[in-house]
């Protein structure tokens, strides 16, 4: 079943904050970071426990946080930008930590999720972004960073080139789309 992704407001003559635009943009990135996490295991790869999925679930997030701040650099300044992603990642903290919380039992989630947020910035940072959307680089250091969180199983050795050719672009496109029709 596709994924359908509400991305137009209700009220387009009501203005949104950065915050609010933000928030939307948590709701639609974790949809989409589930729908793929539930992809690969449709496409035969094999998850050993809840906690290596919710693993995915987040390498999806920390993608489109950066897919977010890529975006955004050109329509903002620095301060709205900073804004916008702080925003952005402290509602996609939040889904993790309400979620991770429901499925694994009490912890403190969300700032694992942060930690890998901040470790992966500095990863990303070095991988060009176009018009065109991320690079091959880009899109492969997502692949290995979840192939890494599902080990190299023989049912999993490919999972690399599903994240790299197909789910991680996917991905980037359905969000790339939601972004722009929220600011339009």
């Amino acid at each position: 079943m596709a994924l359908r992704i509400k991305s137009h407001w209700w009220n387009d003559e009501h203005e949104r904050s950065l915050p609010e635009i933000a928030s939307a943009l948590a709701f639609i990135a974790w949809r989409i970071a589930v729908d793929k996490a539930i992809n690969l295991h449709c496409e035969r790869f094999v998850y050993d426990h809840d906690r290596q999925r919710l693993d995915v679930i987040e390498e999806y997030l920390v993608f489109l946080i950066q897919i977010a701040d890529r975006l955004s650099h050109g329509l903002f300044d620095d301060e709205q930008r900073r804004t916008l992603i702080t925003a952005f990642a402290g509602k996609l903290f939040e889904h993790v930590q309400d979620n991770a919380q429901d499925l694994l039992g009490p912890g403190s989630y969300g700032s694992l999720f942060i930690e890998r947020l901040n470790a992966r910035s500095g990863d990303y940072c070095g991988f060009q972004f176009t018009d065109e959307g991320p690079s091959y680089a880009f899109l492969r250091h997502l692949g290995f960073e979840i192939q890494r969180l599902m080990g190299a199983s023989e049912q999993n050795r490919w999972v690399i080139d599903q994240v790299m050719d197909k789910d991680g672009w996917d991905a980037y496109k359905r969000f790339a789309k939601a972004f722009r029709d929220l600011f339009d």
